[in-house]
């Protein structure tokens, strides 16, 4: 009982490299980028979480953190975790590589154990990056695991001048971009049905949805 505890309450945020980089993404994101947050985060000081968020580039990762205390624990496309420049930094950021030809158990598996270890982790459910403002369909995995541990969710919805474009200019390319965080919530626990799993599915992203129609509406604030 005393080592689980002793792992929860480690605080990865508390590290001397991730707050040197988290210094470093502030500048890189808010002030290059200039990210404009709508509507606050809701993260609790310690404790497990999932944050979902629609996926406009490859720069999202960045602009989430920039504005998150918390270390987001990313679910990342296995082929970018081995780039020569990134290799050396993800294992610090405990960053989950995800094979995508397939249904990865191993990373599935992983994504669990940051939980357990009240991790906030962060997932992109649509699995690629949108080509237009409309969501792409949602995958079931983020609902699974949500209702499998009772963890809270966090939606969240980004926008700007990311979109649309490549790798490198996405994230070399000064932008202009937006995000907000909803409520967090809760999926209970079933039996797991397929009806269920879709139903609580759309639940997260008519949660995104309603963000990115209230993100419009509202201005910003730095």
């Amino acid at each position: 009982m005393h080592e689980r505890a002793t792992i929860y309450d480690e605080r990865p945020e508390d590290k001397l490299a991730i707050r040197m980089l988290r210094a470093l993404d502030v500048c890189f994101a808010r002030i290059y980028h200039q990210l404009t947050v709508r509507a606050p985060h809701h993260f609790p000081r310690r404790g497990a979480g999932i944050l979902v968020c629609n996926h406009t580039s490859a720069l999202d990762p960045l602009l989430i953190q920039s504005v998150s205390p918390r270390l987001i624990v990313w679910m990342m496309a296995g082929e970018y975790y081995d780039l020569p420049i990134l290799r050396s930094i993800f294992p610090i950021l405990e960053v989950i590589p995800v094979n995508r030809s397939g249904r990865d158990t191993g990373a599935t598996r992983a994504a669990l154990r940051a939980l357990s270890r009240g991790r906030i982790l962060g997932v992109f459910p649509e699995g690629r990056i949108e080509t237009s403002r409309e969501l792409l369909p949602f995958q079931t995995g983020v609902a699974l695991m949500a209702m499998k541990t009772g963890v809270p969710v966090y939606p969240t919805y980004l926008d700007g001048t990311q979109r649309g474009k490549e790798m490198l200019p996405s994230i070399l390319t000064p932008n202009k971009a937006s995000i907000a965080f909803g409520r967090p919530f809760r999926l209970a626990k079933s039996a797991n049905s397929r009806h269920e799993l879709d139903e609580r599915t759309m639940k997260i992203k008519t949660a995104i949805v309603d963000l990115s129609k209230r993100s419009c509406e509202r201005p910003g604030a730095r």
